[in-house]
């Protein structure tokens, strides 16, 4: 799937979901608020510099996800957790355009819009230390380049290569992954540079 440069491009190349995307985004626009931009390839929704509404479409359903939905009251429950990571991300999932009730929609538009001004918003959190993974800490034993390359990264930077190691199941998975890391780490890659300033 090419990479889209309009929501109207989006759209297109989610050709069973066009009809639906197109209903959600007259939904979001309505409100003549939000700025709208493609980043990480889908269509984000922003107030004032803050991401707070996404436009999205996988194989078997579609919808929007509020970068701060734990805020949103969802007395109609109709939001879910995407992962268990992600703390104030939730998602409006639908499976056919019949599932939309554009008044509801909008009514969770307008509470987002209104929280983001209120500025209901969760903060990253600020720890100073980094875990680092039993295996990750004897590859740095061995080697004294990837060692000092790792520790020249950013804690955050660190944090993320930590996490790619940690979440891994099996050992072969866990070595293969080490693999991967090593010269990004040691040219100074983030794990998810490549995906920044979309």
């Amino acid at each position: 799937m090419k990479k889209p440069n309009s929501v109207e491009e989006y759209i297109e190349n989610h050709e069973k979901f066009s009809e639906s995307l197109t209903l959600l985004h007259s939904i979001i626009t309505s409100t003549n608020e939000l700025d709208e931009a493609i980043k990480w390839n889908a269509p984000i929704y922003s107030l004032n510099g803050k991401n707070i509404i996404g436009l999205g479409a996988h194989k078997n359903h579609f919808g929007l996800w509020f970068f701060n939905g734990v805020f949103l009251k969802d007395e109609q429950k109709l939001l879910v957790i995407a992962q268990e990571k992600t703390k104030g991300l939730r998602q409006m999932r639908f499976e056919s355009i019949h599932d939309i009730d554009k008044n509801i929609v909008l009514a969770y538009v307008k509470e987002v819009i209104e929280n983001q001004k209120l500025g209901k918003e969760i903060k990253p959190e600020k720890t100073k230390t980094v875990v680092i993974p039993e295996a990750l800490k004897n590859a740095l034993k061995i080697n004294k380049e990837f060692n000092n390359s790792f520790y020249a990264l950013t804690l955050y930077k660190q944090k993320e290569y930590c996490e790619y190691i940690e979440t891994a199941k099996r050992e072969e998975t866990v070595l293969s992954r080490l693999e991967k890391i090593k010269p990004m780490i040691l040219n100074g890659i983030g794990l998810n540079d490549k995906y920044k300033n979309c």
